[in-house]
């Protein structure tokens, strides 16, 4: 269940399912990952956003809400960056 390796984003979204707003496949695959595959390294000061390394392969994953306008942020996504990039936002060297 691992992260493949050509792998560099998986968004979530949420779908109304019996009246009742549900997580897709990739949100739970994501919160999967979070918890048993993925190193958390650092979370940016709001709290929003954190910093995970993927153990197997050393790669960095961000994980962000990118529909933050939506309730408790929204969905998650889980993206590929770069070690330059991790340095520069989260001070991660």
């Amino acid at each position: 269940m691992g992260i493949a390796s050509d792998e560099i984003e998986t968004v979530g979204s949420w779908r109304m399912v019996n009246g009742r707003m549900t997580e897709d496949d990739a949100c739970r695959r994501i919160s999967l990952l979070i918890k048993s595959e993925l190193q958390h390294l650092a979370t940016t000061t709001d709290g929003w956003e954190k910093l995970y390394r993927d153990s197997r392969d050393g790669r960095y994953w961000e994980l962000t809400y990118p529909r933050g306008e939506m309730q408790g942020g929204g969905p998650q996504a889980l993206t590929l960056t770069s070690p330059e990039k991790a340095r520069q936002k989260y001070g991660w060297t």
